[in-house]
């Protein structure tokens, strides 16, 4: 007999359809461009369903991004897990996880995260509108900083939440920067990420 879903797991499976769509759709269209019934239509579902679980298409961007970042620290979980300490080879594994995750995600999806920015800088009420979103992911990603480092035995120089800031206002450029000029950041900037944290 067939397993029977919770409303819950409906609910859950039907959120993550519309971040897959979402993600496509504004990967392919840009922000701006993409509008919820492009979404909506990619997805196979009704503009209703998105406003069930998103209240603004920024939102929608937001929670897209926030699962990016998710995915994007879970691939250093298990390195950082194994590791005693972070020297040489694992900031060369950190930097080719990063660069791997950033090519399966493509340019293009950096690039929309630069745009979310500037489309923010522009809208002030949009921006207001998801400040309170945009400071949880720093405070979920500055949380998980603070687990690692405290797991390493180590000592962040400077405070967790601006660690998570500097990472994120970083990290889309640093993708653009080495694919727009063929030059590999990854690793430089790894080191420069880890400066900042007192090893024991």
């Amino acid at each position: 007999m067939p397993e029977r879903w919770t409303r819950e797991r409906r609910l859950e499976h039907t959120r993550s359809l519309l971040l897959d769509a979402a993600e496509d759709v504004f990967a392919e269209k840009g922000f701006t461009a993409a509008t919820l019934d492009d979404i909506a239509h990619a997805a196979g579902y009704t503009k209703g369903a998105i406003y069930k679980h998103f209240a603004t298409k920024e939102e929608l961007f937001l929670a897209v991004s926030d699962r990016y970042w998710r995915r994007y620290f879970d691939t250093f979980a298990d390195v950082m897990r194994a590791a005693e300490q972070v020297g040489s080879r694992e900031r060369d594994e950190i930097a080719a996880r990063w660069r791997q995750l950033s090519r399966d995600r493509g340019a293009e999806h950096a690039a929309l995260g630069l745009e979310f920015s500037l489309y923010l800088m522009r809208n002030p009420e949009a921006r207001e509108r998801v400040a309170a979103k945009r400071s949880e992911v720093v405070d979920k990603l500055a949380k998980y900083i603070v687990a690692g480092v405290n797991r390493l035995g180590g000592t962040l120089l400077i405070p967790a939440r601006t660690f998570a800031q500097v990472l994120i206002a970083t990290s889309d450029s640093v993708v653009l920067g080495s694919e727009l000029d063929e030059v590999d950041l990854y690793r430089p900037v790894v080191d420069m990420y880890i400066s900042a944290i007192k090893l024991p």
